[in-house]
This record gives structure tokens, C-alpha cells and sequence, in this order.
């Protein structure tokens, strides 16, 4: 007979609603911003290192604004990247993605 596999630790899911960007915000290739999300209620442990993707409509871009940064902050400080001038959000992440309203990028025209 073989042993049960041992039951694995409840993970804490944490999904806090990003505050900055927002709908209206405008941002320009070369400036830095805060992204902001309200840490008003973190779990006790957070089991994924944290970091954020910039999205474009519906799909989530290869462009890593930050990583590795701690969830409970509350912030984070980001360089706005050279994007095509356009439409985009940004996704936390750490247990779970949550991503923000969708913000313009003055960026590089094409």
C-alpha cells in the first residue's frame, strides 16, 4: 500500500485592488511613477515574491516594470518603459494578479 502524499499548506490568496494608474492617469517613456495598491489588509504570509507585468488590452506584455519587491508596501516605484504610444494597465502580482484600470502611455509613435 502506498503512503498518502502529505497535504499541502494552505497558501493566503492576496489580491489587492490597484489604486495608480487609474482611468485618466497619463504616463511618458522615461518618467518613473508609483504604482500604488491599497495594503490595508495583507494576510499574515505571502508565499510568492511579488512583481508587475504591463498589459495591453487583453494580454499581459513581456514587460517587467518591477519585481521582487515586498506586497505589503503598498508601492512600488516603476520607469515607464519605450511602449507604441497606447492603451494599457498594469498587473501585480504575488498570490493572485490583479491589474489596474486602463491608463495612457505617451510613448513612442508609430
Amino acid at each position: 500500500m502506498a503512503a498518502a502524499a502529505p497535504a499541502a499548506a494552505p497558501r493566503d490568496v492576496y489580491s489587492p485592488p490597484v489604486l495608480y494608474p487609474h482611468a485618466g492617469t497619463v504616463w511618458y517613456t522615461g518618467q518613473t511613477h508609483n504604482v500604488t495598491w491599497d495594503n490595508s489588509s495583507p494576510p499574515k504570509s505571502i508565499s510568492n515574491r511579488a512583481f508587475i507585468l504591463l498589459r495591453s488590452g487583453n494580454y499581459e506584455t513581456p514587460v517587467v516594470l518591477a519585481h521582487d519587491f515586498d506586497l505589503r508596501a503598498g508601492r512600488v516605484e516603476v520607469a515607464v518603459p519605450e511602449v507604441i504610444t497606447g492603451t494599457y494597465s498594469v498587473v501585480l502580482f504575488g498570490d493572485s494578479g490583479n491589474w489596474s484600470q486602463d491608463f495612457l502611455i505617451n510613448g513612442v509613435d508609430v
